[in-house]
C-alpha cells in the first residue's frame, strides 16, 4: 500500500484528488494540509511513501516546503504539482530534490502513474514539462529571465508577485527585512526591472504568475 500526503491550499483540489484516489486500490491518503507550513511541520514527526505538493501556496509555497522537508526527510519522495509548465520552475523543482513533476491539467491516470512510479524510487517528468525542457535549450529567441535567479531569488519573485509584503516574506522565511529587500533589489538588477508592478508584468508575461491565487 502506498501511503500518500496531500498538499494543496485549495480545499476543492484535495477534495477532487482524494475522491479519484480512493477508487484506486494500493493507494491511500494518510494526511493532507492546506500550506507549505503545516506539511513541513507534519513531516517533522511523520512519513509518507509520496507527498503531492502544490506549487502555488500562500506562505512559504511548495518549493520552500519541499527544501524543507527533504532537510528532515532526505529520502522524502515528493512530487510537485503545479500549473507552470516552463523553465526555471521545473529545472528549480528538480535541483531542490523532488522526485516528480505533474501539471495540473495532468488526467487522473496520468497522476496515478507518477505517483506509483515515484513510489517505487523513479523520478516522473510530466510529458510536456521533458518536451518543453528540450525545446527551450534550443530556443534562444526569448530567453526566459527568469532562469538567472537563484532558487531563494525566485521564491521570493513569486511570493511579491502574490501580493506578499516584505515583512510578510521576512517572516515566513525567517530572514529579516533587510535580507529580503537586499534579495528583493538583486532580482531586480537581475531581470532589469525597477519595482514590483514590473515584476508582475514580466511574472505574467513569462506565465510564472498563477493568476488563479487572485
Amino acid at each position: 500500500m502506498i501511503s500518500l500526503y496531500l498538499v494543496d491550499d485549495h480545499e476543492l483540489v484535495r477534495t477532487g484528488i482524494r475522491r479519484i484516489l480512493e477508487d484506486e486500490k494500493g493507494i491511500k491518503v494518510v494526511g493532507e494540509a492546506g500550506d507549505g507550513e503545516s506539511a513541513v511541520q507534519w513531516s517533522r514527526q511523520n512519513e509518507a511513501d509520496v507527498i503531492l505538493m502544490d506549487m502555488n501556496m500562500p506562505g512559504i509555497g511548495g518549493l520552500e516546503a519541499t527544501r524543507k522537508i527533504l532537510r528532515y526527510q532526505p529520502h522524502a519522495k515528493i512530487i510537485v504539482l503545479t500549473i507552470h509548465t516552463e523553465d526555471p520552475f521545473p529545472t528549480k523543482v528538480m535541483q531542490a530534490g523532488a522526485s516528480g513533476y505533474l501539471t495540473k491539467s495532468a488526467k487522473p491516470p496520468e497522476m496515478i502513474q507518477a505517483i506509483r512510479q515515484v513510489a517505487s524510487g523513479q523520478r516522473y517528468l510530466a510529458p510536456e514539462i521533458a518536451h518543453a525542457m528540450a525545446l527551450s535549450s534550443f530556443n534562444h529567441t526569448d530567453e526566459n529571465p527568469f532562469k538567472s535567479l537563484s532558487e531563494r531569488e525566485l521564491q521570493i519573485s513569486m511570493m511579491i508577485t502574490n501580493g506578499q509584503k516584505v515583512n510578510e516574506i521576512s517572516e515566513q522565511l525567517n530572514l529579516s527585512p533587510k535580507t529580503v529587500n537586499s534579495y528583493r533589489y538583486r532580482l531586480f538588477a537581475k531581470l532589469g526591472i525597477s519595482g514590483d508592478v514590473e515584476l508582475t508584468r514580466l511574472a505574467i508575461r513569462y506565465k510564472l504568475l498563477d493568476t488563479g491565487h487572485f
